[in-house]
C-alpha cells in the first residue's frame, strides 16, 4: 500500500481468530487430528475451516455424516482447543488496536464459544469487548450475518453504520451479507473481495470525532 484509505463507520466488529488472535498453530494441530480420524487430508481440510463454527465445517466436508457425530465432534474439539493455548499470541498491532478502541463502540463477533472466547483473548492479553457474539448467541454459522447482525442490534446501531474485520472467506461473506463494508485482515482475506485488505492490524489507525464517527485510516 502506498496511499491511505479511510473509512467511517459508527461501530466496529470484529472477529477472533486470526483477525486479533493468532490461533493458526491450536486451529492446524487441531484439525489435522480430526482429518486423521477421519481419513480426510489434512492440507485440505486447513483451507475451508476457518471462520466457521466446527459443526457447520464438518457438515460441509461430509455431507452425509449424522449431525448428531458432528456436534458431538465439535464439542470435543471445543474442549481440545480450550485447553491449548500454546502458540496463541496477539495479531501484530490488536494490542494498540484494541487500545485505541477501549471507549469506543465495538463488539466480538466469533464462531468461538464463550469458554474458548475467553481463553484465547486471555491468552493473547487483549481485552475483552463488553459486547460479545459466540456461537452460544446465534442458531446460524457464518457465512450466515446473523452473528454481525446481532452484534450491530447490541451496540445499537444499523449495519450500514458498522465496519467489519474479518479474514475469512465465511467471515467476509457473512459481514457483506449483513450489508457492512469489510476490513480484510491477513493474507487470506485477499481473495475473498473485502472492502479493503491489511497485511495486519499496524497498518490500522482508528480517530474519534466529537460526532461519534469513527475514521479508520489504513495505510502503511
Amino acid at each position: 500500500m502506498t496511499a491511505t484509505t479511510t473509512l467511517t463507520a459508527r461501530a466496529l466488529l470484529l472477529d477472533m481468530d486470526s483477525t486479533i488472535v493468532n490461533s493458526e498453530a491450536v486451529v492446524e494441530r487441531c484439525w489435522r487430528r480430526w482429518a486423521a480420524e477421519q481419513g480426510l487430508d489434512g492440507d485440505k481440510i486447513l483451507q475451508v475451516v476457518h471462520g466457521r463454527q466446527g459443526w457447520a465445517t464438518m457438515a460441509a466436508l461430509l455431507p452425509d455424516r449424522p449431525m448428531e457425530l458432528n456436534l458431538a465432534d465439535n464439542r470435543r474439539m471445543l474442549a481440545q482447543e480450550t485447553a491449548d493455548m500454546d502458540g496463541v499470541v496477539p495479531v501484530p498491532g490488536a494490542p494498540a488496536f484494541m487500545a485505541a478502541l477501549a471507549t469506543l463502540p465495538h463488539a466480538l463477533v466469533t464462531s468461538a464459544d464463550i469458554a474458548l472466547s475467553d481463553a484465547r483473548m486471555g491468552a493473547a492479553g487483549l481485552p475483552m469487548p463488553d459486547v460479545r457474539i459466540t456461537a452460544e448467541s446465534v442458531s446460524a454459522s457464518k457465512p450466515d450475518p446473523e452473528g454481525f447482525l446481532k452484534g450491530a442490534a447490541e451496540l445499537g446501531f444499523a449495519p450500514e453504520d458498522c465496519l467489519v474485520f474479518e479474514d475469512s472467506e465465511a467471515g467476509i461473506e457473512a459481514g457483506r451479507a449483513a450489508g457492512m463494508r469489510v476490513v480484510g485482515v491477513g493474507d487470506r482475506a485477499a481473495a475473498f473481495g473485502p472492502t479493503v485488505q491489511i497485511p495486519d492490524l499496524t497498518h490500522v489507525r482508528v480517530e474519534a470525532s466529537a460526532d461519534g464517527v469513527i475514521a479508520v485510516h489504513i495505510g502503511d
